[in-house]
């Protein structure tokens, strides 16, 4: 992995969004956004005690939208003119987060937090198909075919199907987060082929699509929120949680990020998330793993490390005749 120097444009396949900060600054985002996105499962499982799936996400993307709205007034960041760069942000607000939002959210009262965050460690995986066969803007090399063979091998084992006699809730929020982190493939590889030329500022970027998707959440408020509440302080610090950081101010950090290492090393975060989901998971909410589970993570682990050619196939040498 690489970064570029502070505030300077970087160039891959074409010029990138701007990337604000040093090689150390980029790394500590994109460990901080792990940590955070890691959370974000628990806290849709406790919101979920008193919201519904769709305020849980109504109320992220708003939340969010206002975070980065003030960040980007005390920054003086300004939007862009183009009409093409908001048509493409808002390809990106339904694809990055209206749809994958309200997938996880309604995943998540059927399945547990740490099982919804170690399916988001698939996004590697999406990225990686749509970044090569949709958008073309990357290749495969033959270990990375392999690992998205490996990857979805994993993804089997921590689905079981053999352990489902019928199309249970359980399967149908495990398929609800696989649909999901295929939005935030299309969403990475669509960012790098249609909005890389454009230079727009990460702060820039990030509240532009996130106040476009909570423009379109308020139109659906009378389908996604309205409906009654039952609010508590748990429930409460879980949304500002989910919306002020996990939407708002880690956005800027995942803009920075993509824009300096390129969409499938930018979501390799999902290294991080299912590990922090897991604990949390585990420790907070006394959840439990079946013994399928953490296997297809490691399985899936070591799809990604191939796809993202952190493990390469040995290439032994032919003798001369």
């Amino acid at each position: 992995m690489s970064s570029a120097p502070p505030s300077a444009p970087v160039q891959s396949a074409g010029t990138t969004l701007t990337a604000l900060g040093s090689s150390r600054s980029i790394t500590f985002q994109f460990i901080a956004m792990g940590l955070v996105w890691g959370a974000s499962f628990l806290f849709m499982k406790v919101a979920l005690t008193g919201v519904s799936f769709g305020q849980v996400a109504w109320t992220r993307i708003l939340l969010g939208a206002i975070t980065l709205g003030v960040i980007a007034l005390v920054t003086r960041a300004k939007l862009p003119r183009n009409p093409k760069i908001w048509l493409h942000f808002t390809v990106i607000a339904l694809t990055y987060c209206v749809i994958p939002y309200s997938l996880f959210a309604w995943s998540e009262q059927y399945i547990s937090s740490s099982l919804a965050s170690i399916l988001n460690a698939v996004t590697p995986i999406m990225t990686a198909l749509a970044a090569t066969l949709l958008f073309r803007v990357e290749k495969l090399s033959a270990g990375q075919v392999l690992g998205v063979a490996v990857g979805i091998l994993g993804v089997i084992v921590i689905v079981a199907p053999w352990q489902a006699g019928t199309f249970s809730g359980e399967w149908q929020g495990q398929v609800a987060c696989i649909a999901a982190v295929a939005s935030y493939g299309f969403s990475l590889g669509y960012f790098k082929k249609f909005l890389a030329p454009y230079h727009v500022p990460s702060i820039t970027a990030a509240f532009t699509y996130i106040a476009i998707a909570g423009v379109i959440m308020l139109l659906l408020t009378p389908v996604m929120a309205w409906h009654p509440v039952d609010l508590d302080i748990w429930v409460v610090l879980s949304l500002v949680g989910l919306g002020a950081f996990g939407t708002g101010i880690v956005y800027i950090w995942n803009m920075n990020v993509l824009a300096a290492w390129g969409p499938t090393a930018t979501s390799s975060v999902t290294y991080i998330t299912p590990v922090v989901g897991v604990i949390l998971g585990v420790l907070l909410l006394s959840e439990s793993l079946g013994w399928n589970e953490p296997l297809g993570a490691v399985i899936v682990f070591l799809g990604i490390l191939l796809t993202q050619k952190r493990l390469r196939l040995s290439r032994r040498a032919v003798p001369s005749s």
